[in-house]
């Protein structure tokens, strides 16, 4: 399931969206949830994200939590994302901002195996594929893979909440070393509360990559338990990118 879902991320690369203003706010507005209101459909420039052969799509609707609107998803031995096209210069707005809240753990959530890679809650970050500034060896893989399950990022950072690993973990999901898998929570401690994350995307993509970021061409949110048939609701709030501080 996780090759179809790199596979449709990368459809984004037809049609992208940039965001008025960014070359002089200090932010960009990704996903504004808060403004919109609760029972009217998907958010606005948000799509669907969906699997031919996944019958059962998390669902996604945008509700109101306490004094904020947000989108929740539930998610029953099923898998599907919302997503959204960008072009933001990771280097220029570094910082990424985002707030979740997640009512339960999939028990048999494990980053570091195919049938484990399932999560409550994902923030997916995918990035443009420049050829001019990829080496040899790094292409030959990339059209190798694109041969093998059609379209993919040439590099994707996946931000988790995870179930028994270590928080601040970094390393290639089960399926694919073009997706790394950032372990941002982990653990029963904070289920039931809203969390603020917030990550310098550059520096976590040099980290995890050992090179510049190229690009950012799309995020999406997901809430998946195909793999493990089990039960996870999650809350997603706004989500912004930044200028460094």
């Amino acid at each position: 399931m996780k090759q179809r879902l790199i596979a449709c991320l990368l459809v984004w690369l037809t049609i992208w969206v940039a965001s008025p203003g960014a070359a002089d706010e200090q932010t960009i507005e990704v996903a504004r949830f808060s403004a919109q209101q609760p029972g009217s459909g998907l958010p606005e420039g948000w799509k669907p994200l969906t699997f031919k052969k996944i019958p059962k799509p998390t669902v996604y609707e945008l509700v109101r939590d306490g004094e904020r609107v947000v989108v929740k998803a539930v998610s029953e031995s099923s898998a599907s994302g919302l997503m959204k096209e960008v072009k933001i210069n990771p280097k220029e707005f570094p910082i990424v901002r985002w707030s979740w809240k997640v009512e339960n753990l999939i028990q048999k959530s494990d980053v570091t195996r195919k049938e484990g890679d399932d999560y409550p809650a994902r923030l997916y970050i995918t990035f443009e594929y420049d050829p001019g500034k990829v080496s040899v060896v790094k292409k030959l893989k990339f059209m190798a893979g694109r041969a093998l399950f059609g379209d993919i990022p040439i590099a994707a950072i996946n931000y988790i909440w995870e179930t028994k690993t270590q928080v601040g973990t970094v390393l290639a999901n089960a399926y694919t070393d073009f997706v790394k898998m950032i372990v941002v929570q982990s653990g029963p401690q904070n289920v039931g509360q809203w969390i603020e994350e917030s990550r310098n995307l550059y520096e976590d993509y040099k980290n995890a990559f050992g090179e510049e970021p190229p690009m950012i061409n799309g995020v999406a949110i997901m809430s998946d338990t195909d793999n493990t048939g089990e039960r996870a609701t999650a809350y997603y709030g706004d989500i912004t990118f930044a200028k460094q501080p």
